[in-house]
């Protein structure tokens, strides 16, 4: 890959959500801190919290298998014949529909300048940024923030549950799955009437996604499912403490990327 994809590539392993078991990579790094000192919370214990691994362990197979055999092939594809600063514009328009449910589970959250600055991004970047194709709001000061419904559920006390696998959907807890189902109606691509149109935005999201992480794919070594589910899961337990959680994990994580970083690994 070209240096600018590089760039590309590790600012979406920041924002995106995953689609097949391999993009849980996606949810390694921190999200944006919020200003609010968070709660200090002991760490929990990764094994622990998966019960269900005699059923999750199978289901990770069949979803590399997805990956390797369709998702990747397109996404390869996808990023071969996509200049690297549409696929730049095409993944800020694809973040600007997020916005709006940041906006209303910071509201939840009782996050309410969160909420302001989220509104505000969606609002400029949907009108002076071409419907998100740019992000004028972040040259305006107005950063991106990271929250959704699951973390809503873990400020109201609600616990995580067990580790899921889910086919063709990837890494989830009974928490952040139940959660994203209310993320999907709190988004505006859900009343669009064009169904059609609706279901190429969502197709062009996960393909988006994907070729993002076209190079991060070496970083995978030994026991997939174990990287994979601990990347997940320490992923949300910073995204819920407001990405003020340190571990090995996560400093191994941005070792590996100064690595590719100072070898040129394209």
């Amino acid at each position: 890959m070209r240096s600018t994809t590089k760039v590309i590539l590790k600012k979406a392993t920041v924002s995106k959500l995953s689609t097949v078991a391999i993009l849980a990579l996606l949810w390694c790094v921190p999200s944006y801190a919020h200003a609010d000192k968070p709660e200090e919370v002991e760490p929990v214990s990764l094994s622990a919290s998966d019960p269900l691994e005699f059923i999750n362990r199978p289901i990770f197979a069949f979803n590399e298998r997805v990956d390797r055999w369709i998702m990747r092939p397109i996404a390869q594809g996808y990023d071969y014949i996509t200049p690297a600063w549409m696929r730049q514009g095409v993944s800020n328009a694809l973040d600007n529909l997020g916005e709006v449910p940041i906006a209303v589970n910071s509201v939840l959250q009782g996050r309410f300048t969160q909420a302001a600055t989220s509104s505000g991004r969606f609002l400029l970047n949907s009108t002076l940024g071409f419907v998100g194709f740019l992000d004028v709001a972040e040259q305006m000061g107005l950063k991106p923030a990271r929250t959704d419904f699951g973390h809503t559920l873990a400020s109201w006390g609600a616990p995580s549950g067990p580790y899921l696998v889910v086919p063709f959907l990837g890494p989830r807890t009974l928490r952040s799955g139940s959660g994203q189902v209310v993320d999907i109606y709190l988004s505006p691509l859900t009343y669009n009437d064009n169904v059609r149109l609706r279901n190429s935005i969502r197709g062009l999201d996960m393909i988006d996604a994907r070729a993002a992480l076209l190079g991060v794919d070496q970083l995978l070594e030994g026991d997939n499912y174990l990287f994979v589910r601990d990347a997940y899961l320490q992923r949300r337990e910073r995204l819920i403490n407001d990405g003020q959680i340190e571990d090995d994990f996560s400093q191994s994580f941005e070792d590996d990327w100064d690595d590719m970083d100072e070898s040129g690994v394209d």
